[in-house]
């Protein structure tokens, strides 16, 4: 598949109108993709329906600035029976928290509806501009949240994002409410459909060298004689293999370009696992919600 206009179905991790759905509306202005999109529970889920059914896409979250690497994206992606699934594109998406109301008033506020974990995250705004005597109710999730409200009187507000805002039609009365302001998640688009050279592209490969001394460094001086410069690499062991590690390397250009090529065709035989996991062009700045 070449192009996005055989697409008919976006699966993201559920639930509806998370920062995951969010990115997914993203993707979907960006290609001028208009298609049904389908939460799912698991990211082995959205994977493996991805590579079970051409027509579709995914959306994934792979990195986060506090969290770090969302291993198991990575390894469905790496370990996925279809070979032609890649990475298609990246945004890098702020994770933002708001306070939500049907009132417009923030003076008025005189409770608040969260989940524990957003409680937590939004400490400092809860302590220093919210009331002393505010009562707050937990509940299990940030749309649920906004749900409750219905139950309470306009005095309640709820802790959300700009999405949950826009499908249950409440009014936004502080943003940016979390107390780390550089909470960014990277998120993935991906799918078999091919990709071109952008002038910003990245290339991600993830690879196992033989058990055997300078075996790494015998890689990496093919980059380095291709004049391909490495943005990113890191290493872990491998679920199957305790003593193997897994690189995963993310180099700039493309696999359409000459030297990219030939630096894959000349590393694979040094390798005791190879997959490329895509090129697309690289996220540069977050975007703005």
């Amino acid at each position: 598949m070449s192009n996005f206009e055989a697409i008919k179905n976006i699966v993201f991790l559920e639930p509806q109108h998370s920062f995951s759905e969010m990115a997914t509306d993203v993707f979907c202005q960006k290609y001028k993709i208009n298609c049904l999109t389908t939460p799912m529970k698991t990211i082995k889920q959205i994977v493996d329906y991805v590579a079970q059914n051409q027509e579709t896409l995914g959306v994934l979250p792979i990195e986060n600035t506090i969290d770090g690497t969302v291993r198991e994206s990575l390894d469905c992606l790496m370990f996925s029976k279809n070979p032609n699934i890649r990475i298609i594109s990246e945004i890098l998406m702020p994770i933002e928290y708001c306070l939500l109301s049907k009132t417009t008033e923030f003076y008025s506020i005189t409770g608040l509806i969260a989940a524990p974990r957003l409680i937590g995250k939004c400490h400092n705004f809860i302590e220093n501009e919210m009331p002393r005597n505010l009562n707050i109710i937990e509940a299990p999730s940030m749309l649920e949240s906004a749900y409750y409200l219905n139950n309470y009187n306009l005095t309640y507000s709820c802790i959300g994002n700009k999405k949950i805002a826009e499908t249950c039609r409440l009014n936004i009365l502080k943003e940016n409410i979390h107390d780390d302001k550089n909470n960014i998640t990277k998120y993935i688009l991906f799918g078999d459909i091919e990709t071109n050279p952008t002038g910003r592209s990245t290339t991600t490969i993830a690879f196992s060298t033989n058990n055997t001394p300078g075996a790494l460094l015998e890689i990496l001086k093919v980059f380095l004689e291709n004049n391909i410069n490495m943005s990113y690499i890191s290493s872990r062991p491998s679920k199957s293999n305790p003593e193997e590690y897994i690189f995963i390397i993310d180099l700039d250009g493309h696999t359409k370009n000459e030297n990219m090529l030939r630096a894959i065709n000349t590393i694979k035989p040094k390798t005791s696992f190879f997959r490329c996991l895509g090129s697309y062009k690289k996220a540069n700045t977050a975007i703005c919600n």
